[in-house]
């Protein structure tokens, strides 16, 4: 059986107060995109605007250069269908075995509040499909959270945490900090001892990575999960 994911990805460009830009972390895209690719499995990618996503610069310095995204730049197609996503407005969970939000700083800005995300995955857990979040992707579940008020209540999950926004020194050009936003939704919030270490939280049909070297097991938790339901 062939299972189609649908990877949400950000339009957002720009940090609050400062010329920084930001965007899709590309490690975050280029990960579970072949983790969902080497299964056997259909991706299709879609954001706020359509077209192409911008990529955060700072993913694609030498540091953060992953075997992914070297795979990445020689994939004709993957490279091709990155810069025609879809429009989210557009989508619908009944085409989708599951769904996967890339992370990067631009989901604070539009994914956190795009009215097409809210409904987009309310469709999805009311179909009972997984949903998957990594980094800052899981700013997408607090528009789910508005429209099906105590999804968040107790819910097991992790994010970027405030101590990596710290560490990385942009929690003053950001709108708001995940973990705390999160945790004002009521969500039980986990994170690694380690900042920068993977971790990796399922619960139910909810899986959350916290940060760019969770995206990779946050994928593979929803392969496993689809491949040997529950």
């Amino acid at each position: 059986m062939t299972f189609n994911i649908l990877m949400i990805l950000t339009s957002h460009e720009r940090m609050d107060g400062t010329d920084a830009m930001t965007g899709v972390w590309l490690g975050e895209m280029t990960d579970p995109y072949y983790e969902f690719v080497d299964a056997g499995f259909n991706v299709t990618m879609a954001s706020p605007l359509g077209g192409e996503p911008p990529l955060d610069p700072m993913s694609k310095l030498t540091e953060h250069i992953t075997t992914s995204n070297r795979r990445y730049l020689n994939d004709k197609a993957a490279r091709q269908q990155f810069a025609n996503t879809l429009k989210l407005e557009n989508m619908h969970a009944c085409a989708f075995d599951g769904v996967f939000i890339s992370g990067g700083h631009g989901p604070l800005w539009d994914l956190a509040r795009h009215p097409a995300v809210g409904r987009l995955l309310l469709e999805f857990v009311k179909e009972d499909k997984p949903i998957a979040a990594v980094c800052h992707g899981p700013a997408a579940l607090l528009p789910l959270a508005d429209l099906y008020p105590g999804y968040l209540i107790g819910k097991q999950l992790t994010a970027f945490s405030n101590m990596e926004e710290t560490l990385v020194m942009r929690h003053n050009n950001i709108p708001f900090e995940l973990e705390s936003r999160l945790k004002e939704y009521g969500a039980d919030f986990s994170a690694a001892k380690l900042p920068f270490s993977p971790h990796v939280v399922l619960d139910g049909q909810l899986i959350t990575g916290q940060n760019p070297l969770s995206a990779a097991s946050t994928a593979q938790t929803m392969v496993e999960l689809l491949t040997y339901p529950r």
